[in-house]
């Protein structure tokens, strides 16, 4: 049975997605995408490729994600969704690319520093 796999990740979190001939079954970590992703915004963030190259019904998608929070992982699910999309179809890359789904996003947590409460935040400064 032919599978494309594609990773997706997004702040601290990592999506692996499984493409596989089909009739349109979605099922991330074990649950589907409705009940995994509780916010409909977010559930259509991750599934965003499928309809960008209007191919829904065709494939079935099995995806693991971990770490990071529920916007990380969609956006996560959302990369690794576009990148199996081109591996299993070169012609898709055009529409997923003008779209910004292959990019990965750079943006990460800055890290806090020391005597500062956080990365950028600084303790009331005190004149006397």
């Amino acid at each position: 049975m032919e599978q494309y796999i594609g990773i997706g990740r997004r702040k601290s979190s990592t999506a692996r997605c499984y493409l596989r001939p089909g009739s349109g079954k979605v099922v991330i970590n074990h649950k589907a995408p409705g009940v995994y992703f509780s916010v409909l915004r977010q559930k259509d963030h991750a599934l965003e490729p499928l309809q960008t190259v209007q191919v829904a019904a065709s494939y079935d998608l099995v995806v693991n994600v971990k770490g990071g929070g529920i916007t990380g992982q969609a956006g996560a699910v959302r990369m690794g969704l576009a990148r199996a999309l081109v591996e299993a179809n070169a012609e898709y890359r055009h529409p997923l690319k003008a779209a910004g789904m292959l990019r990965r996003d750079p943006r990460i947590v800055e890290r806090k520093k020391y005597g500062q409460p956080k990365a950028r935040k600084r303790f009331q400064f005190s004149k006397r």
